[in-house]
């Protein structure tokens, strides 16, 4: 594979944890402690937790997805890439991409929509129940009586959709981007 020079072996053993880091924390926060978190708490608690948590999950996806691509970009100059490095660096932008919109619009919005819908909810006493499939008749009452709860309620999963899509777009390349990197350990 072409290189502008070798990597040092720091280089290399920074890339490969703040790749595995970026996999394992997007494996964790999309799979495991989203799905705990909402059978074990209020519905109220639980939005309470992701909005303090988000901004920063997101924005350590931003950085390392950054800097990933920053020591990719050096060592594997645009003029020398072959069909694959292209590929894979352009995985790494697009996993920059995709945090930095959940970083600066899809997450905040979403947040901002959460918060509006729970003081609704709480004028209503809801949201103190556990799991999100609990009183679903309270809430489908709630959206036939509030229009503003229910348009809430849809800028809400608009945005939490277009955030979850994003981290499932960036969980793919960086998933693509380690198997790569495991299958050429000789190189970064």
């Amino acid at each position: 594979m072409p290189t502008e020079g070798d990597p040092t072996d720091f280089i290399k053993v920074l890339h490969l944890l703040l790749l595995s880091f970026t996999w394992g924390m997007q494996v964790w926060v999309s799979f495991i402690g989203g799905f705990v978190l909402v059978s074990q708490v209020t519905r109220h608690t639980f939005g309470l937790v992701q909005s303090k948590f988000f901004p920063v999950y997101f924005f350590s996806l931003l950085g390392s997805h950054f800097v990933n691509l920053a020591i990719y970009a050096v060592y594997h100059p645009r003029e020398l890439l072959d069909w694959h490095e292209g590929v894979q660096m352009t995985l790494y932008f697009v996993a920059l991409i995709m945090a930095g919109l959940n970083a600066h619009w899809f997450g905040p919005d979403a947040t901002v929509a959460m918060f509006e819908m729970r003081g609704i909810e709480e004028e209503h006493g809801l949201g103190n129940e556990v799991g999100m499939g609990a009183n679903k008749e309270g809430y489908a009452k709630l959206r036939e009586k509030d229009p503003k709860y229910k348009a809430l309620r849809t800028t809400f999963f608009r945005y939490h959709g277009l955030s979850n899509l994003c981290n499932l777009v960036g969980f793919i390349c960086t998933t693509t981007n380690l198997i790569y990197l495991a299958l050429h350990l000789q190189t970064i």
